[in-house]
């Protein structure tokens, strides 16, 4: 079911990003500088597209929600930190720590030379 509704809203949200792509561009944001276009008037134009374009839109908003109620019914009673809890240890004991000299840096006296001695 997860799975199928997931394929619907995956159409869905191309299809709605190709219909606001066939738009018309009415020029400037927010209706700025559109010259009394839709935005200014009383009265909008109700296209083809802006129709198909609020459908896919509350078509997507549904799945979405749909969506998300299914996850939320999978995942009940199961919490992060009681599966983190759950979790068996791999061993019992600690892993071993490296001695303290192993981390120092070498001093001049462990330095091998790079020229071989003279004979």
């Amino acid at each position: 079911m997860e799975n199928v509704v997931l394929i619907i809203h995956l159409i869905l949200a191309l299809c709605l990003i190709a219909v606001v792509l066939l738009q018309r561009s009415e020029g400037g944001g927010l209706g700025m500088g559109g010259g009394g276009g839709g935005a200014v008037s009383g009265r909008s134009a109700a296209t083809a597209l802006g129709k198909l374009t609020w459908l896919f839109g509350i078509c997507f908003l549904v799945t979405s929600i749909t969506l998300t109620i299914i996850v939320a019914e999978k995942s009940s009673g199961a919490s992060v930190i009681d599966r983190l809890g759950a979790a068996p240890a791999s061993s019992s004991e600690a892993p071993a720590l490296p001695a303290g000299d192993d981390l120092l840096p070498p001093t001049a006296d462990d330095a091998t030379p790079l020229v071989p001695a003279a004979d």
